[in-house]
């Protein structure tokens, strides 16, 4: 386990500025990075990756040391972050392929349209895997309705993920650089007669799959899913760091011009470290652990740039900087890139137990720091917080109202430093299946299913209610049912209860 961070004195806690006062409403960049595990920051303590960058947001602001995301895969995380909602209870909200239709409603409450309401100009770059369109998607028009429909006056996404096609990049609703003689054609069913993949064509493949990954081959990548056409629109891999990059610097260039001046909100997916790792040669073998390691230290690069960006422009002291991931970490996850043979140099999960789709901590538990400079002194906080939380807490802050339907809990002193506050409970979810947080205990209920999938992450599908107690004991080593029975049966009732369909029927069922 990672080093235990000190925690800031009550007293220190009451000298903080008041966030915001005799100020205006400050710029928000939320940086949300995919698969980074607790243990890749080295703020947490690791020695084995530095991220000086990174590392420079949580020790000047506020540290989380729990701090969760919402599920333990993309999809259904970034659908909790951005409308403040659980996500299983909705319908579909699974790992998506690329070319699912729009996830969230564009009539729904979102964090975009609640930053709009207020008078907020908003964008998206990068990473998206929350739909677009309406279903059987016709990429070469425009995609209606695309990722702005959510409340992003500008977006230029990748529709899914890195290892999933299309794979091209999505500017506003219009891929980019398509050449109308080359139209694209995607499919998730069936591949297109002569078009290669990994099994048809093995020795276009560059970089070699190792489970689920044998379908169309671009840039010697094999992808899941088949694409036909848009050659001149396919990105560079390696390339695809400097260009959602650029695509930032531009929009912040835009923004200082504005005659507007109005304040922005920015959502920046960074890609890394998702598979495929194909890191900028500037970055191949910078660290002792192959693309994995190196592709978090691009990543790294990535927010030091976009730092010393805002610090040329004069944004630094009135911008709110939210740093964390969409889930917990994973080695292999569908190509051989030496990840395995990293694990007993580096321990991604920091020393939890479970990562990228288990119910076990590792699983939602992600790095989350919030940096605002000349406003928030550096806090180390270890209570429980969940990132749906930001909804709520963002909203008090530009002075909007959000449902009180949403699951989002305002904390905006907690996210401040000004407050050591959390959550009391929380469920969390992986693949659909829940587990329930409370204060330092986790209790995962039975589920069915094998104990660890092709990433070789254990899934936390255990044959009988399980409860851990994470500050004795961080890795989930101990089950403490037998010796705790009482607040076993507090905890289910409080879980079943939090579970609880409209009509009363438990949403939790045996799998």
């Amino acid at each position: 386990m990672t080093k235990h961070l000190p925690i800031i004195s009550l007293a220190a806690l009451a000298s903080l500025p008041a966030a915001g006062a005799g100020h205006q409403r400050p710029n928000v960049i939320l940086i949300i990075a995919d698969d980074l595990g607790y243990g890749d920051v080295s703020a947490y303590g690791q020695t084995t990756v530095q991220t000086p960058s990174i590392d420079r947001l949580a020790h000047g602001g506020v540290c989380f040391t729990d701090g969760h995301a919402t599920s333990a895969t993309s999809t259904p995380s970034r659908y909790g972050l951005f409308t403040g909602m659980y996500p299983w209870k909705t319908k579909g909200t699974h790992i998506l392929p690329g070319d699912a239709p729009l996830l969230i409603s564009p009539e729904q409450f979102t964090m975009p349209h609640m930053f709009q309401q207020a008078g907020y100009h908003t964008a998206a770059i990068g990473k998206w895997h929350l739909g677009m369109g309406q279903g059987k998607i016709d990429w070469n028009k425009r995609i209606s309705p695309a990722a702005n429909a959510i409340g992003f006056d500008y977006t230029c996404v990748i529709a899914a993920t890195v290892d999933r096609v299309p794979t091209v990049y999505v500017e506003d609703g219009l891929v980019e650089g398509l050449d109308p003689n080359d139209p694209i054609e995607i499919s998730y069913q069936q591949n297109f007669e002569g078009e290669p993949t990994a099994l048809t064509n093995p020795e276009l493949v560059k970089l070699q799959w190792s489970h689920g990954h044998n379908n169309s081959v671009i840039n010697g990548i094999p992808r899941i899913g088949f694409m036909k056409g848009g050659k001149a629109a396919r990105w560079k891999d390696d390339e695809m760091a400097q260009y959602l990059l650029n695509k930032v610097f531009r929009y912040l260039d835009e923004r200082v011009a504005a005659p507007s001046q109005e304040p922005f909100f920015l959502y920046y997916g960074l890609h890394q470290p998702h598979v495929p790792r194909t890191p900028d040669a500037r970055f191949a073998g910078r660290t002792t652990l192959g693309p994995r390691g190196d592709v978090i230290a691009e990543a790294d690069w990535c927010v030091g740039q976009l730092l010393q960006k805002l610090e040329e422009k004069g944004l630094m002291e009135n911008t709110l900087i939210i740093f964390s991931s969409d889930n917990g970490p994973v080695l292999d996850d569908g190509y051989v890139d030496g990840s395995r043979e990293s694990a007993p140099l580096h321990d991604p999960r920091g020393g939890l137990r479970g990562g990228k789709y288990s119910l076990f901590d590792g699983g939602t538990r992600v790095p989350l720091f919030v940096y605002w400079q000349g406003h928030i002194r550096p806090v180390v906080n270890h209570e429980l917080v969940s990132q749906q939380d930001l909804v709520a807490s963002l909203g008090k802050l530009i002075g909007q109202q959000v449902p009180d339907s949403l699951d989002s809990q305002e904390m905006l002193f907690t996210f401040l430093g000004k407050r050591l506050r959390g959550r009391e409970s929380m469920v969390v979810e992986a693949a659909g299946r829940l587990a329930f947080r409370s204060g330092r205990y986790e209790l995962i209920p039975p589920y069915k299913g094998p104990k660890r999938n092709a990433t070789d992450n254990e899934l936390g599908n255990v044959d009988d209610w399980t409860l851990y107690d994470l500050h004795a004991d961080p890795t989930q080593a101990t089950d403490i049912t037998a010796t705790h029975p009482r607040l076993l049966r507090k905890l289910k009732r409080q879980f079943l209860k939090a579970t609880q369909k409209d009509k009363g029927k438990p949403e939790y069922e045996l799998l």
